[in-house]
């Protein structure tokens, strides 16, 4: 299949951009899942935005957002990647309106939030479901758009390049080879213009707050393509996830409890019901992530509880049904009455603040690669996300990609000849009694990276990790290469592969800084302010 643009993922950086590129080509979305199954549609916080005089609050600006995200970021963001992306928001939130988000509003004023990190109320939100509101409004405008196909659970295998076909005199993007998971064929999809948009990799951690689809999958691609990737020992575990070993399902184990919560009043408590935050930083229950979880972590080590708290009982009743009502609602769904009893939470792996070496533009290394959102590493997130840039940082990123694009690929120039793509190669189908062996790696990768690779890390632990998955990965390849793939073997190949990569860039940070703690290196290193980068070759 050929088409101008091939984007792969479909959460609000590889929808939005998909609009643009339709209005100078023919663009395929792919997404191996359902196309409302993505990060942005399962957040809840909302999408930071200093807003033009007389909409934003008193005394908030640009400057003031750029100075907290370089805060939070702990002196690794790239401060032209920063000041970029928020001078770009307000044009952000004008789109996102055209395209038919319904934002929250006092009157005709927007109703802004507050969450940990930010020193102003400039969060816009619509109710507690506003990746959902954004993602299913830029969906309906996708779908009626007649120079756009959208292939869902179809699966990117990995990206065709010139280099990979044995060219020496360049590198460029040609396609990928992608898995129809009805049929079982992979085919090709032939394109000059490929944008990976494919999100996270939360899922390589046993909790997390992401949807199933979170493997990793862009990143792994990029990387075995010979793109750069940085910072990925900066994974940002989310303070607040509901617990309660009583609920089952997925669900119950990764539902977030947004972080708004906290900038709307909420309190965390310990199981006495003291406010404990205070003895770890001024801001208290409002403090940056990081802070807040490795707080958690310490306590529930500490005490040897299960859980902390978070407490909204002393807000006015009806509050949490009004302001928060998708999260009150799961929560009696799991029989939890948040405004009688405090909310018991623990921390899970949230968001990746590293990924694919990129510009502000999402320029990769390999030229006609591009990629947008949360799989790409710009320096807006530094070594910790200030909460509700990432929707921000996708749908900026978009926009300007496109621009990007059409200066270096112009349609007024034609692409250049490509060599011959050779058909996919088909192993034997996986037996039976192998299958089990698939799933216990899934479940030991998820596990290892849990109990060495989290919130708190030390150098035997990182090292324990990576042999194992030195072991692990030899055992995976197998799979892939003696059998014909499935979904099952190409997500197992991809967490393993961004596991590794985690383990490698924490190995090599000799310090703390960030989301990145370790007790064999706990202060911050001035010498080490630096990205970690690797490359393969």
């Amino acid at each position: 299949m050929n088409s101008d643009f091939l984007v792969i993922g479909s959460g609000i950086a590889g929808l939005s951009f998909a609009i643009r590129a339709a209005e100078h080509g023919t663009v395929t979305i792919l997404t191996k899942g359902k196309a409302m199954e993505s990060n942005t549609a399962w957040a809840q916080g909302g999408i930071s935005a200093v807003l033009p005089e007389g909409l934003r609050e008193k005394g908030d600006n640009v400057e003031s957002h750029v100075a907290d995200t370089l805060d939070a970021g702990a002196g690794l963001c790239d401060k032209q990647a920063v000041q970029t992306i928020v001078e770009e928001a307000a044009e952000t939130i004008e789109e996102l309106i055209a395209c038919g988000v319904d934002f929250d509003k006092h009157g005709e004023e927007f109703s802004l939030g507050k969450e940990g990190g930010h020193s102003h109320r400039r969060i816009l939100h619509s109710k507690d479901t506003t990746g959902h509101e954004i993602a299913a409004s830029l969906l309906e405008t996708v779908r009626k758009n007649p120079k756009i196909t959208i292939l869902e659970e179809h699966f990117a295998v990995d990206l065709i390049t010139s280099g990979k076909l044995g060219m020496v005199s360049e590198d460029r993007i040609l396609g990928a080879y992608v898995l129809d998971e009805a049929s079982g064929d992979v085919n090709i999809f032939r394109s000059d213009r490929v944008v990976l948009a494919t999100g996270g990799c939360g899922k390589v951690y046993l909790y997390t707050t992401n949807p199933d689809s979170s493997t990793g999958d862009g990143l792994a691609m990029a990387w075995r393509a010979g793109a750069r990737v940085s910072n990925m020992e900066f994974v940002q575990f989310h303070p607040t996830c509901f617990f309660n070993p009583a609920a089952t399902g997925a669900k119950a184990r990764s539902f977030l409890v947004s972080e708004a919560v906290r900038g709307e009043g909420g309190i965390l408590r310990d199981a006495n019901g003291y406010e404990f935050m205070e003895k770890y930083d001024a801001r208290k229950s409002l403090a940056p992530r990081d802070i807040v979880a490795r707080a958690i972590d310490h306590e529930i080590k500490k005490t040897g509880a299960q859980c902390v708290y978070l407490d909204v009982t002393h807000k006015p009743k009806g509050f949490m049904q009004d302001r928060f009502p998708h999260i009150y609602k799961t929560l009696l769904e799991f029989g939890h009455d948040c405004e009688k009893d405090p909310i018991p939470v623990v921390p899970a792996a949230h968001y990746q603040c590293g990924g694919v070496v990129t510009d502000v533009n999402g320029k990769t290394d390999i030229r006609g690669l591009f990629a947008i959102g949360e799989v790409a590493c710009t320096g807006l997130h530094g070594a910790n996300r200030l909460a509700s840039n990432s929707l921000l940082e996708g749908h900026v990123m978009a926009r300007l990609a496109m621009k990007e694009i059409l200066r270096i690929h112009p349609f007024s120039k034609p692409d250049p000849e490509a060599p011959e793509i050779p058909a996919w190669e088909y192993g034997d189908t996986a037996p039976p009694d192998e299958m089990v062996v698939i799933y216990h790696n899934w479940d030991e990768i998820r596990r290892l990276m849990w109990d060495y690779v989290s919130i708190v890390r030390t150098t035997n632990r990182l090292e324990r990790a990576a042999h194992r998955l030195v072991n692990l990965r030899k055992e995976v390849r197998s799979f892939y290469w003696g059998h014909r793939v499935t979904s099952d073997i190409l997500e197992l190949r991809n967490l393993v592969a961004t596991a590794s990569l985690v383990v490698d860039c924490a190995l090599r940070r000799k310090e703390s800084r960030g989301i990145h703690y370790t007790l064999d290196f706990p202060d911050k290193d001035p010498r080490a302010c630096v990205p970690t980068t690797l490359r393969r070759f």
